[in-house]
């Protein structure tokens, strides 16, 4: 008989076992899915505003939704940062701990979301006229920004718990529930807009009651089967006090989390500095660069889609104290995204033209234009999500400001750099030709830092487990339960 330990049993959820390119390419399809329904139903939303109400009512829902950005983005960096620890956890096979470390996210979230929603309602009238939203779209703004505050709350709690779901290997709850939110947002959204039986016609408030009515249902439907699957995050009995933050959990949250947030803004920043360049051309301009925009948003969703797989498989390979592993993990991720990215960018140049018509009409002179900028700029998406993989397994180990230094870089000194040094000899041009150079500067950065800094030396908080573990073992070395591997 053999004297050799047994392997321990599969572990749903468990990204470490099976396959690398396969489990990766299975994780990341369930969010880029997510991700895409998530933009159209954005997408459909807007179209049945402008539509059955007007414009003012669509520029108002623009200008709310920039404030909404800005806190969303420090949601998603609290929420990530959870991913890397809860994926750490559960790839140590430490449940208690991945569960100690969820509770932490949700108590922590929905308590920082009741304080903005309270202030937020209060507030939303100085905060759009500081936007300075246009005078007929300020009173609608202001209800509908209302609302949406006061559904902050479960709107972060969704946020943390889809994303910690993730970190324990199951990208298909998520996607489930995307689809509910999706199809009771888009029935409710004309149904409350223009009244049906009973209910009144709400205008733009029956807008922002179908986002708030389809995120809860949903929310609730998500716990609800959480627990009736019994997945691995649920808390249940003495494990709902996990809800009040623990320390360690928590400093790692809010530490990781804010520069994981930092970076949205960093790049929605960029985003608006950009616009405004383009502004300087003129209506046609305008108007070409921003169908493109409507476009890129969908280019660059496998990136985004196969960095937080590639984080949260790599957190879970961490844990399992298979730090060897990692360059095939990111291997992987680059080979996926080289594939997705690059065969979505090859189909928008080849249908460039139908595809801008969509948005400028076949006529338009803009459609030329916006042609010329997807030539330009689009395969820059390719490069983008190769940086994307790299900065994902970093943060994996807990570098956070790596990533943050790299795109700060890349947006700020090299993209911006770029157009005020060729624009007298290039003009619009230099902002087109801006995204290839940033995006291969990003990937440069990308990789040197991957290959050349410490990122390997993070540490990671240890959970009760393992420091009870840790102190056994340094008493008497033969007594620690789980060998490192």
């Amino acid at each position: 008989m053999s004297d050799a330990p047994a392997s321990p049993p599969p572990m749903r959820g468990n990204l470490t076992e099976g396959p690398v390119l396969r489990t990766l390419l299975m994780f990341s399809v369930p969010t880029l899915l997510a991700n895409i329904l998530q933009s159209a139903s954005g997408t459909i939303n807007s179209i049945w505003v402008g539509r059955l109400i007007g414009e003012d009512a669509l520029a108002a829902t623009a200008n709310a939704n920039i404030v909404m950005f800005l806190i969303s983005s420090a949601a998603f960096g609290f929420g990530m940062a959870g991913t890397v620890l809860i994926g750490q956890r559960f790839g140590a096979r430490d449940i208690d701990g991945a569960r100690r470390v969820f509770g932490t996210a949700i108590g922590f979230c929905f308590l920082l979301a009741l304080i903005i929603a309270v202030v937020g309602y209060f507030v939303s009238p100085p905060l759009l006229k500081a936007l300075g939203t246009p005078g007929d779209a300020y009173g609608l703004a202001v209800t509908y920004l209302r609302i949406i505050f006061l559904s902050m709350p479960f709107l972060m709690v969704s946020i943390v718990l889809t994303m910690g779901l993730r970190g324990a290997g199951d990208a298909r709850t998520p996607l489930i529930f995307m689809i509910v939110t999706v199809v009771i947002d888009t029935i409710f959204n004309p149904l409350l807009i223009r009244g049906f039986g009973p209910v009144p016609p709400l205008g733009i408030a029956g807008s922002a009651l179908s986002t708030m009515a389809a995120s809860f249902i949903s929310f609730l439907g998500m716990l609800a089967f959480t627990y009736a699957k019994d997945l691995p995050l649920r808390l249940r009995g003495p494990e709902v006090r996990y809800l009040i933050p623990a320390r360690e959990e928590l400093r790692f949250i809010i530490t990781k989390g804010l520069p994981m947030g930092a970076q949205m803004l960093v790049m929605s920043a960029s985003g608006v500095i950009m616009v405004s360049l383009v502004n300087q051309e003129g209506l046609v301009v305008t108007a070409a660069y921003a169908a493109a925009m409507q476009l890129f948003t969908y280019i660059q969703m496998p990136a985004m889609a196969i960095g937080g797989a590639v984080s949260a498989m790599a957190s879970q390979f961490i844990g399992a104290k298979k730090w060897h592993e990692l360059d095939g993990v990111t291997r992987a991720g680059i080979m996926i995204n080289f594939v997705m990215t690059g065969v979505l960018t090859l189909l928008l140049l080849l249908l460039d033209r139908q595809a801008l018509g969509l948005f400028l009409g076949s006529g338009s002179d803009a459609v030329p234009v916006g042609e010329h900028i997807q030539l330009v700029a689009s395969w820059n998406f390719v490069l983008f999500g190769v940086t994307m993989v790299y900065s994902a397994t970093m943060r994996a180990g807990g570098a956070v400001i790596i990533p943050l230094i790299i795109i700060t870089i890349a947006l700020y000194p090299v993209r911006l750099g770029f157009y005020y040094l060729t624009y007298h000899q290039l003009g619009a041009d230099a902002i087109w030709y801006g995204f290839p150079v940033s995006a291969v500067a990003s990937l440069v950065l990308g990789w040197w830092f991957y290959r050349y800094s410490n990122w390997r030396k993070h540490p990671r908080p240890e959970s009760a487990e393992e420091a009870a573990e840790q102190a056994q073992a340094d008493a008497d070395p033969a007594g620690r339960m789980i060998p490192d591997l």
